[in-house]
């Protein structure tokens, strides 16, 4: 798919980190990008200096997942790239200081990183299977955000990991499902980026991280994420996988 104007875009968790990162990289390519988050505040200024559209979201809720598609599609049509980068990821064992492991921190993780994946990337797919193909074939693509997690989860990440291996799994058969229809769907697992969550720890403990990484020996930039959505969403024969962005890292227990 050749990237640019006007091609219809929409990145959830557009607000922040590896979203915003994708969002502007998106605009800067000429897409249309309507960005769903649930930060207002932020979505509303990254959307502004993009010149793209802002759209409060809560992804775990499919009726306004479905309202939200609906306002990003009256402003610049079917999406032709979906990107789901919404997440959240909480610390808790399975057994903890104060019992078993709260089955309400359990559930809401798993409503936003999976079932958030889902309502999305789902009815996106609806949309996509409807509109005409594009130049050479394809009616879209679909980028969902998974995690080194999802095979190595440390200690405390139970809920995180159990929801990124979700994604992980949904990726092929989705993929299947989908290719009579030639919308193609991938995933990306990142290791340790520069996010927000990152940001906010002392410098030594970002450069302590970073040097846990085999090569290169840093942090990834979340523009790097961003540059591999531009190959995925550009390379046709890339589908059905999740490619691990991660500098060879394996995570230890802890």
């Amino acid at each position: 798919m050749q990237l640019g104007a006007p091609t219809p875009a929409i990145v959830t968790g557009g607000a922040s980190g590896l979203g915003e990162a994708t969002a502007r990289m998106l605009a800067a390519q000429g897409c249309a990008v309507s960005i769903l988050d649930a930060d207002a505040e932020r979505g509303e200024r990254v959307a502004t200096e993009i010149g793209g559209v802002f759209i409060q979201t809560d992804v775990a809720d499919a009726g306004v997942v479905a309202a939200a598609l609906r306002t990003a599609r009256e402003r610049h049509g079917q999406e032709r790239i979906c990107i789901n980068c919404a997440g959240i990821a909480p610390g808790a064992k399975t057994v903890g200081r104060e019992g078993a492991h709260d089955p309400a921190l359990f559930e809401k993780t798993i409503r936003v990183n999976l079932l958030g994946v889902f309502n999305v990337a789902s009815q996106s797919a609806a949309g996509m299977v409807g509109a005409d193909p594009l130049e050479g074939g394809e009616r879209g693509v679909i980028v969902n955000t998974a995690s080194i997690a999802a095979y190595e989860g440390q200690i405390g990440q139970l809920a995180y990991a159990a929801s990124k291996g979700g994604v992980v799994s949904m990726t092929l058969p989705m993929a299947r499902d989908l290719a009579r229809d030639r919308v193609r769907v991938m995933g990306i697992a990142p290791g340790l980026f520069l996010t927000p969550m990152m940001q906010g720890l002392p410098a030594e403990v970002q450069e302590s991280l970073g040097k846990t990484v085999p090569y290169p020996d840093r942090l990834g930039d979340p523009a790097e994420f961003a540059a591999l959505v531009r190959s995925i969403a550009e390379n046709p024969m890339l589908n059905g996988e999740v490619i691990r962005l991660d500098g060879a890292l394996r995570m230890a227990p802890k």
